[in-house]
């Protein structure tokens, strides 16, 4: 090898090795940097821990005396889930029925809230089934998954809303599983993980329940409104219409004509015609 040749690749080689060395450098340096970066997120995490507990001690009182007023307006809980969009959509017709007996919602985060929290459901006496109170309770399991478990609901004969529903198909009966509903999902503690209902009914019924309660004022406002602008549209569309309105059955004998009297006032020239005739 000419000696030229020889000395250009002993440069790729060192040249090479120093990008190799400098990457390494990089990677360790960076390394070492998100290692900061995750113990600051550790310690904020832990800090945002303490602000929510406090702040959740502090709520308590007013959470309580918000329950307490609403103790006074019929039906407030009933108004409120069936005009949540998500709640509404599982409710079957008698849950409708059966939750307008709800007197009382409560949720409660555990102390140290990463542990869990309870949604407590309370009912006065029903068709359905005689428990007062109905609780779902999410915990962390020793093991560090989310479990759930729930009251067991003691049904009236004939009343458990939960069963599927039997029907015949050529003479012979199946039973038809039900769907998501909102007492299937009160009893159902399989999938703690992935409770889409106890997340609403938590982070956004619970907080503002007074917006889900007002919004069929809202929208009964709104549908009443829209039905008086369409009431005056077609008012302004028949006043428009042609000025003859023909009453009566089918045969020509039987019809009478009313002519708008509109239209002989509007029509100068067929008065002027009048008075030469009588003339």
């Amino acid at each position: 090898m000419p000696a030229s040749k020889a000395k250009e690749a002993k440069l790729e080689t060192n040249e090479n090795s120093l990008d190799v060395s400098v990457t390494q450098t990089a990677l360790e340096d960076i390394d070492a940097c998100q290692t900061d970066i995750d113990t600051l997120n550790e310690k904020a995490s832990e800090e945002i821990l303490s602000v929510e507990q406090k702040y959740n001690k502090l709520r308590r009182p007013h959470y309580s005396k918000r329950n307490e007023m609403i103790q006074k307006i019929p039906n407030f809980w009933w108004t409120a889930f069936t005009n949540h969009p998500q709640i509404s959509a599982i409710l079957t017709n008698e849950e409708v029925d059966c939750i307008q007996s709800l007197t009382n919602v409560d949720v409660e985060e555990f102390e140290d809230i990463k542990s869990g929290y309870k949604v407590t459901f309370t009912f006065k006496q029903n068709p359905y089934f005689t428990n007062e109170k109905l609780v779902k309770e999410f915990h962390l399991a020793s093991s560090g998954e989310p479990q759930s478990k729930s009251t067991e609901i003691q049904w009236k004969e004939g009343k458990d809303l939960t069963k599927g529903s039997a029907s015949e198909t050529n003479g012979r009966k199946r039973k038809i599983e039900p769907a998501l509903s909102f007492f299937t999902w009160f009893t159902n503690n399989t999938d703690p993980n992935a409770d889409e209902i106890a997340e609403v009914i938590k982070d956004d019924m619970w907080p503002n329940p007074l917006q889900y309660y007002l919004a069929s004022e809202g929208g009964a406002s709104s549908d009443h409104g829209e039905s008086d602008e369409e009431d005056e549209d077609d008012e302004e569309d028949d006043e428009q219409d042609g000025s003859a309105v023909v009453i009566g059955d089918e045969s020509e004998e039987d019809q009478e004509v009313y002519v708008d009297e509109k239209d002989d006032d509007d029509d100068p020239e067929g008065e002027e015609d009048e008075e030469e005739d009588g003339e």
